[in-house]
Protein backbone atom coordinates (compact mmCIF):
# COMPACT_ATOMS: atom_id res chain seq x y z
CA UNK A 1 0.00 0.00 0.00
CA UNK A 2 1.44 3.54 -0.61
CA UNK A 3 1.11 6.29 1.37
CA UNK A 4 0.39 9.18 0.38
CA UNK A 5 2.37 12.75 0.93
CA UNK A 6 1.39 16.33 -0.27
CA UNK A 7 3.93 17.48 -2.05
CA UNK A 8 4.22 21.05 0.48
CA UNK A 9 5.11 18.65 3.17
CA UNK A 10 8.80 17.72 4.52
CA UNK A 11 9.48 15.57 7.24
CA UNK A 12 12.49 16.50 9.81
CA UNK A 13 13.78 14.93 13.10
CA UNK A 14 16.31 15.79 15.54
CA UNK A 15 15.48 19.64 14.78
CA UNK A 16 15.46 22.97 16.83
CA UNK A 17 12.86 25.34 15.40
CA UNK A 18 13.51 28.82 15.46
CA UNK A 19 9.74 30.55 14.78
CA UNK A 20 9.34 34.62 13.92
CA UNK A 21 5.77 35.94 13.38
CA UNK A 22 5.54 38.62 10.69
CA UNK A 23 2.94 40.44 8.64
CA UNK A 24 0.15 38.41 10.67
CA UNK A 25 1.52 34.96 10.09
CA UNK A 26 4.28 32.46 11.80
CA UNK A 27 6.94 31.14 9.87
CA UNK A 28 9.66 28.83 11.30
CA UNK A 29 13.26 27.45 10.34
CA UNK A 30 14.60 23.91 10.84
CA UNK A 31 18.01 23.77 12.49
CA UNK A 32 20.67 21.70 14.18
CA UNK A 33 20.80 21.97 17.88
CA UNK A 34 23.53 23.72 19.60
CA UNK A 35 24.18 25.49 16.43
CA UNK A 36 21.37 28.52 16.27
CA UNK A 37 23.23 29.97 19.38
CA UNK A 38 26.52 29.37 17.57
CA UNK A 39 25.52 31.29 14.61
CA UNK A 40 23.91 33.78 16.95
CA UNK A 41 27.64 34.46 18.46
CA UNK A 42 29.59 35.02 15.55
CA UNK A 43 31.08 31.36 16.07
CA UNK A 44 29.43 29.37 13.51
CA UNK A 45 29.31 31.50 10.00
CA UNK A 46 28.28 28.87 7.31
CA UNK A 47 24.63 28.94 7.52
CA UNK A 48 24.69 25.39 5.98
CA UNK A 49 25.72 24.13 8.87
CA UNK A 50 22.66 25.59 10.84
CA UNK A 51 19.94 25.03 8.74
CA UNK A 52 18.85 21.58 7.98
CA UNK A 53 17.27 22.42 4.93
CA UNK A 54 16.35 26.03 3.58
CA UNK A 55 13.14 25.90 3.12
CA UNK A 56 10.89 28.17 5.39
CA UNK A 57 7.22 26.02 7.45
CA UNK A 58 4.29 27.41 8.54
CA UNK A 59 4.38 24.41 11.15
CA UNK A 60 8.06 22.08 11.20
CA UNK A 61 6.77 19.20 12.75
CA UNK A 62 4.20 18.72 10.42
CA UNK A 63 6.46 19.51 7.60
CA UNK A 64 4.26 22.06 6.23
CA UNK A 65 6.40 24.56 3.98
CA UNK A 66 5.37 28.57 3.41
CA UNK A 67 3.45 29.60 0.60
CA UNK A 68 5.87 32.11 -1.74
CA UNK A 69 3.58 34.81 -1.96
CA UNK A 70 3.22 34.90 1.74
CA UNK A 71 6.86 34.58 2.32
CA UNK A 72 7.27 37.61 -0.58
CA UNK A 73 4.70 39.37 1.09
CA UNK A 74 5.96 39.21 4.77
CA UNK A 75 9.65 39.53 4.16
CA UNK A 76 9.51 41.49 0.61
CA UNK A 77 12.12 39.35 -0.74
CA UNK A 78 11.68 35.33 -2.23
CA UNK A 79 15.36 34.77 -1.60
CA UNK A 80 15.26 32.60 1.21
CA UNK A 81 18.37 32.11 1.70
CA UNK A 82 18.03 35.94 3.14
CA UNK A 83 14.90 35.42 5.03
CA UNK A 84 16.13 32.47 7.03
CA UNK A 85 19.18 34.58 8.34
CA UNK A 86 16.39 37.13 9.19
CA UNK A 87 14.29 34.42 10.89
CA UNK A 88 17.76 33.40 12.51
CA UNK A 89 18.57 36.52 13.83
CA UNK A 90 15.29 38.10 15.55
CA UNK A 91 13.69 34.70 15.59
CA UNK A 92 12.68 32.83 18.77
CA UNK A 93 14.51 29.50 19.63
CA UNK A 94 11.88 26.76 20.93
CA UNK A 95 13.19 24.64 23.05
CA UNK A 96 12.39 22.44 26.01
CA UNK A 97 11.93 23.85 29.52
CA UNK A 98 14.92 21.50 30.59
CA UNK A 99 16.53 22.48 27.36
CA UNK A 100 16.24 25.89 28.16
CA UNK A 101 17.23 25.45 32.14
CA UNK A 102 20.78 23.91 30.74
CA UNK A 103 21.27 26.33 27.84
CA UNK A 104 20.60 29.13 30.49
CA UNK A 105 22.97 27.55 33.08
CA UNK A 106 25.91 27.29 30.48
CA UNK A 107 25.44 30.84 29.06
CA UNK A 108 25.40 31.82 32.90
CA UNK A 109 29.01 30.15 33.39
CA UNK A 110 30.41 30.96 30.17
CA UNK A 111 29.77 34.98 31.30
CA UNK A 112 31.73 34.64 34.63
CA UNK A 113 34.50 32.68 32.66
CA UNK A 114 34.49 36.03 30.73
CA UNK A 115 34.59 38.07 33.58
CA UNK A 116 37.35 36.01 35.66
CA UNK A 117 39.17 36.39 32.31
CA UNK A 118 38.82 40.20 31.87
CA UNK A 119 38.98 41.56 35.66
CA UNK A 120 41.23 42.11 38.93
CA UNK A 121 40.56 43.14 42.19
CA UNK A 122 41.89 46.87 41.44
CA UNK A 123 43.68 47.25 44.98
CA UNK A 124 45.79 43.52 45.12
CA UNK A 125 45.38 43.31 41.28
CA UNK A 126 44.46 39.80 41.94
CA UNK A 127 42.23 37.90 39.31
CA UNK A 128 38.97 36.74 40.94
CA UNK A 129 37.80 33.12 40.24
CA UNK A 130 34.97 32.19 38.24
CA UNK A 131 32.87 30.64 41.35
CA UNK A 132 33.52 33.83 43.01
CA UNK A 133 32.02 35.45 39.93
CA UNK A 134 29.00 33.18 40.09
CA UNK A 135 28.27 34.08 43.34
CA UNK A 136 28.81 37.83 43.33
CA UNK A 137 26.45 37.41 39.74
CA UNK A 138 23.58 35.43 41.82
CA UNK A 139 23.84 38.48 44.23
CA UNK A 140 22.86 40.88 42.15
CA UNK A 141 20.26 38.52 40.64
CA UNK A 142 21.65 38.77 37.25
CA UNK A 143 19.57 36.97 34.68
CA UNK A 144 20.92 35.51 31.51
CA UNK A 145 19.36 36.94 27.94
CA UNK A 146 19.35 34.18 25.60
CA UNK A 147 19.45 36.29 22.32
CA UNK A 148 22.53 38.06 23.99
CA UNK A 149 26.27 37.41 23.56
CA UNK A 150 28.03 36.08 26.32
CA UNK A 151 30.67 38.75 25.31
CA UNK A 152 28.06 41.58 25.36
CA UNK A 153 26.93 40.19 28.71
CA UNK A 154 30.21 40.28 30.03
CA UNK A 155 30.67 43.68 29.83
CA UNK A 156 27.18 44.40 31.18
CA UNK A 157 27.97 42.42 34.35
CA UNK A 158 31.09 44.13 35.15
CA UNK A 159 29.31 47.69 34.94
CA UNK A 160 26.42 45.87 37.19
CA UNK A 161 29.33 44.42 39.28
CA UNK A 162 31.18 47.51 40.04
CA UNK A 163 28.28 48.87 42.39
CA UNK A 164 28.63 45.91 44.65
CA UNK A 165 32.49 44.81 44.15
CA UNK A 166 35.63 46.36 44.16
CA UNK A 167 36.46 45.01 40.41
CA UNK A 168 37.90 46.60 37.51
CA UNK A 169 38.98 45.92 33.98
CA UNK A 170 42.68 44.29 34.31
CA UNK A 171 45.06 47.18 32.59
CA UNK A 172 46.65 46.82 29.19
CA UNK A 173 50.34 47.46 29.36
CA UNK A 174 51.71 49.74 26.15
CA UNK A 175 54.17 51.23 25.06
CA UNK A 176 53.80 54.20 23.14
CA UNK A 177 56.58 56.06 20.56
CA UNK A 178 55.59 59.34 20.03
CA UNK A 179 57.65 61.64 17.25
CA UNK A 180 59.69 64.61 19.58
CA UNK A 181 58.18 67.07 17.16
CA UNK A 182 54.17 66.00 17.95
CA UNK A 183 54.93 64.53 21.69
CA UNK A 184 54.09 66.89 24.08
CA UNK A 185 51.31 68.44 22.47
CA UNK A 186 49.91 63.98 22.03
CA UNK A 187 50.58 63.73 25.33
CA UNK A 188 48.14 66.04 26.49
CA UNK A 189 45.69 65.07 24.67
CA UNK A 190 46.52 60.98 25.44
CA UNK A 191 46.67 61.99 29.23
CA UNK A 192 43.16 60.92 29.92
CA UNK A 193 43.14 57.74 28.76
CA UNK A 194 46.14 56.97 30.94
CA UNK A 195 45.50 55.08 33.93
CA UNK A 196 49.28 54.79 35.52
CA UNK A 197 52.87 56.21 33.73
CA UNK A 198 55.08 53.60 34.96
CA UNK A 199 58.43 54.97 32.66
CA UNK A 200 59.14 58.05 30.28
CA UNK A 201 61.90 58.22 27.85
CA UNK A 202 62.51 61.40 25.70
CA UNK A 203 65.51 61.35 23.86
CA UNK A 204 65.07 62.05 20.21
CA UNK A 205 61.46 60.90 20.47
CA UNK A 206 59.32 60.17 23.55
CA UNK A 207 59.12 56.62 24.64
CA UNK A 208 56.55 55.71 27.42
CA UNK A 209 55.33 52.97 29.36
CA UNK A 210 51.60 53.32 30.96
CA UNK A 211 48.73 50.96 32.26
CA UNK A 212 45.66 51.55 30.27
CA UNK A 213 41.71 50.61 29.85
CA UNK A 214 41.55 47.92 27.37
CA UNK A 215 38.33 49.89 26.25
CA UNK A 216 40.51 52.85 25.37
CA UNK A 217 43.02 51.21 23.44
CA UNK A 218 41.28 51.56 19.58
CA UNK A 219 40.63 55.46 20.83
CA UNK A 220 44.60 55.51 21.53
CA UNK A 221 45.59 53.49 18.81
CA UNK A 222 43.55 56.05 16.31
CA UNK A 223 44.45 59.01 17.67
CA UNK A 224 48.54 58.31 17.49
CA UNK A 225 48.16 56.97 14.08
CA UNK A 226 46.28 60.31 12.84
CA UNK A 227 47.92 62.43 14.34
CA UNK A 228 51.75 61.55 13.93
CA UNK A 229 50.57 60.38 10.11
CA UNK A 230 52.08 56.66 10.88
CA UNK A 231 55.36 58.08 12.43
CA UNK A 232 54.31 57.35 15.71
CA UNK A 233 53.67 53.41 17.43
CA UNK A 234 51.51 51.95 20.05
CA UNK A 235 52.96 48.03 20.69
CA UNK A 236 51.16 45.75 23.51
CA UNK A 237 53.79 44.93 26.13
CA UNK A 238 50.99 42.57 28.07
CA UNK A 239 46.94 42.03 27.83
CA UNK A 240 46.58 41.94 31.54
CA UNK A 241 48.43 43.81 34.68
CA UNK A 242 47.31 40.92 37.10
CA UNK A 243 49.24 39.48 40.02
CA UNK A 244 49.89 35.91 40.58
CA UNK A 245 47.00 34.17 42.40
CA UNK A 246 43.43 34.33 42.69
CA UNK A 247 41.82 37.07 45.00
CA UNK A 248 39.78 35.65 47.87
CA UNK A 249 36.79 37.03 49.66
Amino acid sequence: MSIFTPTNQIRLTNVAVVRMKKGGKRFEIACYKNKVLSWRSGAEKDLDEVLQTQSVFVNVSKGQVAKKEDLTKAFETDDLTEICKQILAKGELQVSDKERHSQLETMFRDIATIVAEKCVNPETKRPYTVNLIERAMKDIHYSVKPNKSTKQQALEVIRQLKETMEIQRAHMRLRLVLPAKEAKRLKEKLKPLLQVVESEDFDEQLEMVCLVDPGCYREMDELIRCETRGRGSLEVLSLKDVEEGDEKL
